[in-house]
């Protein structure tokens, strides 16, 4: 399925339904940014129109929207004043799991759904934190410049360490958190730690990993990885003091939000030789448009929250995505609504059966 640029500004059809896709779903030469974005979920669903925003906006637009019935986000932050007035529109996807950048509360009141794609991520953010795992220990980056450099001999002085008999500490053990814990096993660590307080004990038991406190885990831990949403309880949840309880030979990963770390801490800490090096996959203030300061650390790896981004994941995500939209139309729920409250909301109740009416399918 060819995916056209433009709004959708024309009236509304009532026996079809719209998905607009935000622009930085391509990149500059028009091409899709990954190859496959799960347009086959359509195959069956001839009554959806998919076409993508011309421009991109930091914000979603009102503009952008037009008559569209669903939108599918990739990047741009969704406010209050992105859906006042989009009387048409029923649901918002976020492409991926987090949804910090949407106000979830302001699409409520404007009686649109929002839902995300659990699962999706959950294969290629744990491999990627286990390629960060093995690349941190074996100092895959300074090794990398010595030969680029010309500087063979100096391998010596730089030797690292297996993450055989290590132990792994995970901090969110939600369906990421969980796939991390099964993708190590077997590779001869220690028992995985894990600090979740929403999590139950049998959960935990089943998935393998012991669940502890979070000074705990920090203490115990050689590898810690972050797998947690940014909400106003996991803001800064890793500060100075938590970076203290770290061993010295520790590595911190964090593949949840830059908010989730306190990044002074974490340069001082890194600057100050407390632990042994970083993997940063997010950062406050995204996209950064500056080099990062923590660049100038040859123990610290760095990615544009990107790291995990592969064709299969970008594949996985859009076919639960677009199958999420297919979903409405036929009255059922998305598997990951994060807005569940807005489903009895009248204005929204009305406006889904007027579609579904319309649509008969």
């Amino acid at each position: 399925m060819h995916i056209e640029r433009r709004y959708f500004t024309e009236p509304w059809d009532p026996h079809r339904f719209r998905v607009a896709l935000t622009a930085d779903f391509f990149r500059e030469d028009g091409e899709l940014v990954q190859p496959d974005v799960g347009l086959s979920v359509l195959s069956e669903a001839r009554y959806i129109d998919v076409a993508a925003f011309p421009d991109h906006d930091r914000m979603l637009q009102r503009a952008q929207i037009g008559n569209a019935q669903g939108v599918i986000v990739r990047s741009p932050r969704v406010t209050a004043a992105s859906v006042e007035g989009a009387d048409n529109l029923l649901a918002i996807a976020r492409f991926g799991v987090g949804y910090d950048s949407v106000e979830v509360e302001a699409c409520t009141e404007a009686d649109v759904a929002v839902f995300i794609t659990p699962g999706a991520v959950d294969r290629p953010v744990a491999e990627a934190t286990l390629c960060w795992m093995l690349a941190l220990s074996h100092k895959l980056r300074i090794k990398d410049r010595l030969v680029r450099e010309g500087r063979w001999r100096e391998s010596r002085y730089h030797i690292g360490w297996e993450i055989r008999d290590r132990t792994l500490g995970i901090v969110g053990l939600g369906r990421i958190g969980r796939a991390v814990a099964a993708i190590v096993a077997g590779l001869g660590m220690k028992q995985t730690l894990a600090f979740d307080p929403w999590i139950e004990p049998d959960v935990a038991e089943k998935t393998g990993v012991k669940l502890v406190s979070l000074d705990e885990l920090l203490r115990e831990s050689d590898f810690v990885s972050l797998h947690v949403p940014l909400t106003d309880e996991t803001r800064n949840l890793i500060g100075r003091r938590e970076l203290s309880l770290m061993k010295r030979e520790a590595f911190l990963l964090n593949m949840a939000r830059g908010g989730v770390v306190d990044e002074d801490a974490l340069y001082e800490a890194l600057k100050q030789g407390r632990i042994a090096g970083a993997a940063l996959d997010v950062f406050i203030g995204e996209p950064l448009s500056e080099p990062s300061r923590f660049g100038e650390f040859e123990n610290v790896l760095l990615a544009p929250h990107a790291i995990a981004v592969t064709r299969e994941h970008g594949r996985d995500i859009g076919r639960m995505a677009f199958q999420g939209m297919v979903d409405l139309t036929r009255g059922n729920v998305p598997p990951g609504i994060v807005n569940r409250d807005v489903l009895e909301r009248p204005g929204f109740q009305a406006k889904w059966k007027r579609l579904r009416e319309r649509l008969a399918v």
